[in-house]
């Protein structure tokens, strides 16, 4: 009789573990578990990928990057190059076709374009790290975020369905928002063990571009810049070279930035912060204890306007050739428009692949002494991808 108790509490323990395992782990029901729930709130993104309670999201986004390709992962127009440093410590990541489920609304998904530029320091194993897994852990911290805000809605019998975040909805963008300054931290926050565990010195920038029904977002680290590119359609002197405007999209972190050096001098280190090359990075654990910070700065959404032909990520090594005026002139000027015979060598017009390379070359060409690297993103379906 005990025995075949025994065998019935197995059974129904191997019953309610698989009815567990599809409630969970099912990719077309698109649901959090508690437990899951509960490690993200707990660690985010990195807990739930390390979380035996979540072994569904280890699909989500796997990039095998090979070490003789830097480019490849990055969908977009893009170029790196060691240049004249004995290493390359820069890393691109990219996808311009992130779909993600709208958790608890109904099947609905999303589709953005994520780009970014890492540029590392003191080691490549910072910018490795955040190449390798920013895109993983947005695209967790939207899912998440979403389920969130659509959760409680779905307690009241859909009565409140005008409030469940939509494509176009507000709160969609702010958990957007939300989940880019949240990756930042999740980044730094596993590097920061990587660091103390191996002894890294390392550290590294980043500057990430979020694009979604033509608005913009942008959240950064350091100095590597974004460039939003625009047609103005005057000729400069009668010649047929275009005059295009640029807008720096991002504030480089130095420590003379005005708000950067006042926040860092209050730490008590007034003379310190000028021998610092940045005022904010991922790792660079042995210059926190100077006002050194991983928070990312978010700039607000930006409305695509007819103007806007591109958006440029860069690491700071094409402005030491360049200047970012330069750079927007290059697109212009030697862009293939729709319709237009492309080519990757020099011609009427260049493809995007192809401008990507001329920009860091004549950046190099120019002097600049450190890694460079690139991401184009066309913005105008005048010019062709």
């Amino acid at each position: 009789m005990e025995g075949s108790k025994i065998t019935l509490v197995n059974v129904l323990a191997v019953i309610l573990s698989f009815f567990a395992v599809v409630m969970c782990c099912s990719s077309s029901t698109h649901e959090v578990s508690v437990a899951c729930m509960m490690a993200y709130d707990k660690g985010g993104a990195p807990s739930v990928f390390s979380s035996q309670e979540c072994p569904q999201w280890e699909w989500t986004h796997p990039i095998q990057v090979p070490q003789y390709h830097p480019t490849a992962n990055c969908e977009f127009a893009s170029a790196t190059f060691q240049g004249r440093r004995h290493y390359q410590e820069d890393r691109i990541s990219c996808n311009p076709a992130m779909k993600i489920p709208l958790l608890g609304n109904e099947g609905q998904e999303i589709t953005i374009g994520v780009a970014a530029v890492f540029d590392g320091h003191l080691g490549a194993e910072a910018s490795e790290l955040a190449s390798k897994k920013f895109l993983d852990y947005f695209y967790l911290n939207v899912l998440f975020n979403t389920y969130k805000q659509a959760l409680p809605h779905k307690k009241h019998n859909d009565e409140a369905n005008h409030h469940v975040t939509t494509v176009e909805s507000t709160p969609l963008y702010d958990i957007l928002k939300e989940a880019l300054t949240r990756t930042f931290g999740d980044i730094d926050s596993e590097f920061t063990q990587e660091a103390l565990k191996n002894n890294y010195a390392a550290g590294s920038t980043g500057t990430v571009a979020v694009l979604v029904n033509n608005r913009i977002l942008v959240g950064f680290v350091g100095d590597s810049k974004a460039l939003l590119c625009s047609d103005t359609g005057r000729a400069s002197e009668g010649v047929k070279v275009r005059a295009p405007n640029v807008e720096e999209l991002t504030r480089d972190h130095h420590p003379d930035r005005e708000d950067e050096r006042a926040r860092m001098e209050a730490w008590g280190m007034p003379h310190v912060s000028a021998q610092l090359a940045v005022s904010r990075a991922i790792g660079n654990l042995n210059s926190r204890r100077y006002g050194v910070i991983p928070e990312a700065e978010v700039i607000g959404w930006r409305t695509q306007t007819s103007n806007n032909s591109f958006l440029v990520l860069g690491s700071d090594g094409i402005f030491e050739g360049l200047t970012p005026a330069n750079v927007c002139a290059i697109l212009h000027n030697n862009g293939c428009k729709s319709g237009t015979a492309a080519s990757s060598s020099s011609s009427s017009c260049l493809a995007m692949s192809a401008l990507a390379n001329r920009i860091v070359n004549s950046a190099f060409e120019n002097g600049s002494n450190d890694n460079l690297s690139i991401v184009v993103i066309p913005l105008n379906p005048t010019y062709s991808f």
